[in-house]
């Protein structure tokens, strides 16, 4: 396939055994595709990694080698009977941050460029986040010192956040700011769960006031926060937040289980949110092509860990650059990877299982694919140290699976997309009167 998802096909992957069996046909992760193609980077990495070991069955060290070895055995002996676990031979990514979003609505959520009292609230919050996965007994006093610190930073900044919000949004805002301090799931609900050691209602209640902290931040973010180089100025682009929904169908006629019960479907809905804020080229090339249909019946493939959509197309008039936005930085990179070992990181990790990325395009590892996009499904098993995956950074990532993660692990290959719209952020994609020439 001409897509260069084949650099996560195989670097990502567990090696195959010798001893293998036919490839399983879903998506889960167990198929092991293989494409003609692979990134540089990939082929430098298992170059790297084949030269470093003395691989060959007839190796000999010499014998000033073998009096090296000799002497260092009882301390290389004395080290191994410390180890209990084996370290996996793939895991050689470091990661900077232990705290890498681990879902889509979190990862969306910290992408919204917002008023730095309303990111401060969030931090708090999402700090309780953290605290509630400490197993026994939790530290809740350090979590009411976090929603008292929320409180304390809403009610000193009120005009300073609903200042900052559009003037025909001014009364959803403020019925949003009444609803995050006083009503039932707010910051005083908070407080009473906390108070009562009751992790389970804590935990619901956090998650509707971090919902009403996001739509408080969406309505603060009217608009692109940075200004596009001026060779993309006239490329569609998504200035904000858009929803795509995709419907799904089996391929031989088989049926969709839904995991919370009911009836199995031949049909199936996934929910995708994309992101202008971090990505607005490749959300918006993308959401144009929703529009136009261009998904629209288009076959399904599986590789590891991806769930491809089969239509590239070769050129589309134009190239959309590699887009990643980098953590901590205003503005997104284009044509520059990130360089996750040296501490970078995108505001829209893949290591995220329904990310949503486009593959590169076949003619360079700098430019996406026109058409070509796959569902990331993210498995730390498959992953470096600390969970990040072989390839963070190195792709476009533009949204993530908000609704119907449970359908992406039943997709196999030749089920087809019947239909892709874009249900909302059609009023935040800008599609210029001139088409961008082709790069």
């Amino acid at each position: 396939m001409a897509s260069c998802v084949a650099a996560m096909a195989l670097v990502g992957a567990r090696p195959p055994s010798h001893a293998a069996g036919p490839a399983a046909a879903s998506c889960s992760g167990r198929a092991q595709l293989s494409f003609h193609r692979l990134g540089a980077r990939a082929r430098a990495r298992v170059i790297r990694a084949y030269r470093r070991r003395p691989h060959h069955p007839s190796y000999v060290p010499e014998d000033g080698v073998v009096l090296e070895w000799l002497r260092s055995a009882a301390a290389a002996l004395a080290i191994v009977t410390q180890i209990s676990v084996s370290l996996p031979a793939n895991a050689v990514l470091y990661s900077p941050d232990t705290k890498v979003p681990r879902t889509g609505e979190l990862a969306l959520r910290r992408a919204i460029p917002a008023n730095p009292n309303m990111k401060a609230i969030q931090e708090s919050l999402e700090d309780i986040s953290y605290l509630l996965r400490i197993p026994q007994r939790k530290p809740y006093g350090s979590m009411e010192g976090d929603v008292k610190k929320s409180m304390k930073i809403a009610m000193d900044n009120k005009e300073a956040i609903l200042a900052s919000i559009p003037e025909e949004h001014k009364e959803e805002g403020a019925k949003l700011y009444t609803s995050l301090l006083e009503e039932k799931g707010g910051l005083q609900t908070l407080l009473k769960y906390i108070k009562e050691n009751n992790p389970d209602k804590l935990s619901i209640a956090l998650a509707s006031s971090l919902d009403t902290v996001a739509e408080l931040e969406l309505l603060q973010a009217p608009g692109l926060s940075f200004l596009l180089p001026q060779q993309y100025i006239e490329y569609p682009r998504l200035t904000g937040r858009g929803v795509v929904e995709f419907t799904v169908e089996k391929g031989d006629g088989s049926t969709f289980f839904p995991t919370g019960g009911g009836e199995p479907k031949s049909v199936a809905t996934i929910q995708v949110v994309i992101d202008g804020y971090s990505a607005p080229l490749t959300a918006g090339n993308f959401a144009k092509l929703v529009l136009d249909g261009v998904y629209d019946g288009v076959t399904l493939k599986c590789a590891s860990q991806a769930i491809i959509a089969d239509n590239e197309t070769g050129k589309n008039g134009y190239t959309v650059p590699l887009e990643v936005l980098p953590a901590g930085q205003f503005e997104p990179l284009y044509r520059t990877p990130l360089s996750i070992q040296d501490g970078e990181l995108p505001v829209l990790p893949m290591s995220v299982y329904g990310a949503v990325a486009m593959a590169h395009s076949v003619d360079s590892d700098e430019y996406n694919s026109p058409t070509q996009f796959f569902f990331y499904l993210y498995d730390k098993r498959n992953s470096g140290l600390g969970g990040i995956s072989f390839d963070e950074g190195q792709f476009s990532v533009f949204g993530y699976t908000t609704d119907g993660r449970d359908v992406l692990s039943q997709i196999k290959a030749g089920d087809k997309i019947r239909s892709a719209k874009l249900v909302q952020g059609r009023e935040r994609l800008v599609l210029p009167s001139i088409a961008p020439e082709e790069s």
